[in-house]
């Protein structure tokens, strides 16, 4: 068999020696132009009937879109491609390709230019950002009348740090719209998910009763779907962990709390006692964290501790209990007076 190109009998690749094949053989197939759909306001790729890759730059939007749609060739042994944006005029993106390879032993190197074109558009979730859409209302309020300034400035820092780490999965986990009133907050948040998860959140942080509303506020015109709106209310408990609280007869101090439950101990008998958030009404503030005052061992027996009430200066016997049987004679303890009865803490 002949090479029909040079004449020479050898072994033939698709009707031409090695040497011949390699001269006309292209290690990249590359489209002169490329166009690719992105979002002006995000950068996110329109691809096969979806928005992805938001929040790219635009020289790594360039890259991806000729990465995609160029094909290097099979028989290419370590292929290596270098990519550089020549200039950028308006939409239009010029580049050079450089590839270089091995085929059969021999060393191939080409250039290509290429123009990428980005067409701009706007994809629905800006759209839906620049309209001041929102999906659900977030109202922070308080079992007592109102929430102090020092607490809604807490809420506010720990909503924003919250809707940032949201936001890197969902971006429609923004506020387009925040009212401060006398009462509390209400937060308008775009994403119905994040809102959930935002006031999961809360509620871990600040504690506080959950509950949920939906609202009807319109119909889609092209499906009739009816379209709601969620409404969740948290309202804050008076308390605070540290508080010395009466539930259900018993005198507690506030542990601390999670979405489910608040953990109290129990001063007369050091147990922890489990609240269910639905029962939170019932719990009463007898005292602050504030309001605690330290005093001095003074005695210590086997059975009897004694110290000075920290008011009265009055001598004060305590039965030695597992509590409070690692003090000794001199040491400092916080005490609590409640219903006219030091309690030591």
């Amino acid at each position: 068999m002949f090479c029909y190109q040079c004449g020479k009998s050898e072994p033939l690749i698709e009707g031409l020696c090695a040497e011949c094949f390699v001269k006309q053989c292209k290690i990249l197939t590359v489209p002169t132009d490329i166009s690719v759909r992105i979002c002006a306001h995000c950068n996110a790729k329109f691809i096969e009937g979806k928005w992805i890759d938001g929040n790219l730059i635009q020289e790594e939007i360039i890259y991806r879109a000729i990465e995609d749609a160029i094909k290097i060739n099979p028989l290419s042994e370590n292929p290596t491609v270098d990519m550089n944006i020549i200039q950028t005029k308006g939409t239009i993106a010029e580049l050079i390709i450089e590839a270089t390879t091995n085929v059969f032993g021999e060393s191939i190197h080409e250039k290509h230019y290429v123009n990428v074109r980005l067409n701009k558009d706007v994809c629905p979730t800006c759209s839906k950002r620049n309209s001041n859409y929102y999906e659900a209302v977030i109202q922070i309020r308080s079992q007592l009348k109102r929430i102090e300034d020092e607490q809604k400035e807490e809420v506010n820092k720990f909503v924003n740090k919250t809707l940032d780490k949201l936001y890197k999965k969902d971006k429609l986990a923004y506020i387009p719209q925040k009212n401060q009133l006398r009462e509390g907050i209400d937060y308008y948040v775009g994403s119905l998910k994040s809102a959930k998860k935002l006031s999961s959140a809360i509620q871990k942080r600040f504690g506080g009763l959950i509950t949920e509303s939906a609202r009807l506020v319109t119909k889609n015109k092209d499906t009739s779907k009816e379209i709601y709106r969620l409404w969740i209310s948290i309202r804050l408990p008076s308390f605070s962990i540290g508080d010395f609280v009466e539930f259900e007869g018993k005198i507690a101090k506030i542990l601390g709390f999670d979405g489910k439950k608040i953990s109290a101990l129990d001063l007369d008998n050091n147990n922890v006692i489990n609240i269910i958030w639905k029962k939170s009404g019932n719990i009463k503030v007898l005292k602050r964290n504030g309001d605690v005052e330290k005093t001095t061992v003074i005695s210590k027996s086997p059975t009897i501790l004694q110290i000075l009430d920290p008011k009265t200066y009055e001598v004060i016997d305590f039965p030695i209990n597992s509590n409070i049987e690692k003090y000794s004679i001199g040491d400092e303890v916080k005490t609590i007076a409640i219903k006219d009865r030091l309690h030591i803490i």
